[in-house]
């Protein structure tokens, strides 16, 4: 929601899910290293906009640009990185001898612990969803995940649609205790295609 509002220059209660999911994007794409012209195409903005927001961006957020060089730093030293549950990942192209590679490394290096967290973090919360569903004798089913997103089948009745929310809502946000807060945004309709 911030970088929402400081791209698109609207107050927090202007921000839309639409300007989310983009703002989304591009913190992702700044932490792997996207550059000028990517972010000028994928905003639809000139590349000096562009370059501006990413200098505004790290004098915003200093500490994001320490994260990516200690990654890249550890990555050199070991071989490999890790994700908040200890799992690593090896990256042997952060010595390759073709410069390409070696770029893609650094890349893969700031990459891995951030979607390879997010995607434990998600296991967690799957696995806790189901065991409570379970345990409650919800109606409901986990049919997909995409992403950071879960889907359900639910029966359409109010006090099913309640309880299962509740249990999505409490799994998801307390997977696992981070320093900032898990938030979990729900919406229920009659396909997954009604919210994208």
């Amino acid at each position: 929601t911030d970088t929402a509002m400081h791209i698109f220059h609207v107050n927090k209660e202007d921000v839309t899910s639409l300007m989310r999911r983009q703002a989304k994007a591009v913190n992702f794409g700044i932490v792997y290293g996207m550059g000028a012209f990517g972010l000028s195409e994928q905003l639809g903005i000139t590349p000096n906009e562009a370059k501006d927001f990413i200098d505004r961006y790290f004098d915003t957020y200093p500490n994001i640009q320490t994260f990516m060089n200690e990654c890249i730093e550890t990555c050199e030293e070991k071989g490999y990185v890790t994700t908040l549950f200890n799992r690593k990942r090896f990256i042997p192209e952060i010595h390759d001898k073709n410069y390409m590679m070696r770029e893609f490394g650094k890349r893969a290096a700031m990459n891995a612990p951030i979607q390879g967290s997010a995607a434990d973090l998600i296991k967690v919360a799957m696995n806790n969803i189901y065991k409570k569903m379970k345990e409650l004798n919800c109606k409901s089913k986990m049919i997909l995940q995409i992403h950071d997103e879960l889907i359900f089948e639910c029966p359409n009745d109010k006090d099913t649609i309640e309880k299962t929310i509740s249990i999505i809502k409490e799994n998801m946000e307390n997977a696992v205790k981070l320093s900032v807060p898990l938030k979990v945004s729900i919406e229920y309709g009659a396909s997954w295609g009604e919210f994208h």
